[in-house]
């Protein structure tokens, strides 16, 4: 999947793409998609496929003649999916001296659990662990982007030694929204400017175009107004049913007590709209949760600059660029605890961790939240802070190292 699909993925290849072209090197992605689409980047080969719904992916029996004359050409050869354009990698990468790289964004079994539920279990995840373990075997490098994603593949696919390099973004596309955007942000903000030790040197011209229409009031929210957003697909492996849920237990429990009831803002879409939809007119909750569909990731930090604190109940997250892109703004992380996000949040310094996903566990870390103004402040100079880690410079920068490292 790529463009016009917007992912986590997506998004992390564009930004890597462009970070290493500024360097002065010749990148060339290779998709699967309409071969219509007008790119506004170079080298972007398309290979002719079938949608699969809409769950942004795509299927193409083999790639074109210009991908196949492009491959023997390449220096390294990064692959981001290990079932379709990997496997076909494979077949060529015999042929060349290129290095084989490989990066495991996907919990493969949960996703297994989400899409392939036709096929029975014990058959599924045997198939699949196997062929990743296979895969991973003929790789030069494999990487993943935290240490539970690392212990995930040893345990699962009996690949014992990926490197570990976290994914990054742009901080400074989140961090200085509110500077002159003209839109209505949350204290967060402020938190943000305040901080002395936050990457700020992009300019203007590098951080997305202020759109009045992107306020609090446009969105039927009341500046006091305690807002908790999510961020991405809206779809069942991202745990969304319980998400809704929970919520819906937050404000009853708010409701009748002293704290303010919060609002929730989902921004995304997905295979579970419809469901979600449903549920909030099910549950009458038609002015404490606001859908606004999918946006432009260019827009994406003006939305998160509403907000007060980021929530997900998804488990399936490998190194979530939504999560990295909330701490960047200043909010705190109300997630469950699980790989990937447990290497990236820490708790009670950048956000509140549920044990498991069980019934009411997100909501009570949530209801902390927002009861405690001062622990919501504390927390947000603590994401703001953890945010650092991941700038773009840094991770990108250790990823190229470590391609000039394998040539």
């Amino acid at each position: 999947m790529y463009l016009p699909h917007i992912s986590g993925i997506t998004n992390h290849i564009r930004l890597y793409k462009r970070y290493f072209e500024q360097q002065g090197h010749e990148v060339f992605l290779i998709t699967f998609g309409s071969t219509q689409y007008d790119d506004d980047e170079p080298n972007v080969v398309r290979n002719l496929a079938v949608p699969v719904g809409n769950t942004g992916w795509s299927y193409g029996p083999t790639f074109n003649k210009t991908t196949r004359e492009l491959i023997p050409t390449l220096d390294i050869v990064h692959a981001h999916h290990p079932f379709q354009s990997g496997s076909y990698l494979l077949n060529h990468m015999k042929k060349i001296k290129a290095p084989l790289v490989y990066t495991n964004h996907t919990r493969h079994d949960l996703y297994a659990d989400s899409y392939a539920r036709a096929i029975p279990y014990t058959l599924r995840h045997r198939w699949n662990s196997r062929y990743l373990s296979y895969f991973t075997a003929q790789c030069d490098l494999v990487i993943a982007p935290s240490a539970g994603i690392a212990d995930w593949l040893a345990e699962y696919a009996n690949y014992n030694s990926a490197t570990v390099i976290p994914n990054g973004i742009e901080l400074s596309s989140f961090q200085n929204v509110g500077i002159g955007a003209g839109t209505d942000t949350s204290t967060n903000a402020g938190t943000i400017r305040d901080n002395p030790n936050l990457d700020t040197s992009a300019s203007n011209d590098n951080r997305a175009a202020s759109d009045n229409k992107i306020n609090r009031a446009a969105l039927g929210i009341k500046t006091d107004d305690l807002l908790l957003c999510y961020v991405g697909r809206v779809s069942h492996e991202k745990n969304i049913a319980y998400l809704l849920s929970e919520f819906a237990s937050l404000v009853k429990r708010c409701e009748h007590s002293a704290s303010p009831v919060p609002k929730l803002l989902i921004v995304g879409d997905g295979t579970e709209m419809t469901y979600a939809r449903n549920f909030v007119q099910r549950h009458g909750l038609a002015e404490r949760i606001v859908l606004t569909g999918p946006k432009d990731y260019e827009l994406i930090p003006h939305y998160v600059a509403l907000s007060d604190a980021f929530i997900t109940g998804s488990v399936s997250e490998v190194h979530p660029l939504v999560v990295i892109e909330a701490l960047a703004a200043g909010l705190p992380v109300v997630a469950v605890a699980s790989p990937g996000i447990s290497d990236t949040v820490e708790q009670g310094k950048s956000g509140l961790l549920a044990d498991s996903p069980e019934p009411h566990a997100l909501m009570q870390e949530a209801e902390k939240l927002v009861k405690d103004a001062n622990l919501r402040k504390r927390l947000s100079v603590g994401a703001a802070e953890r945010a650092q880690h991941y700038c773009l410079t840094n991770t990108a920068g250790q990823l190229l190292r470590t391609y000039e490292e394998l040539l």
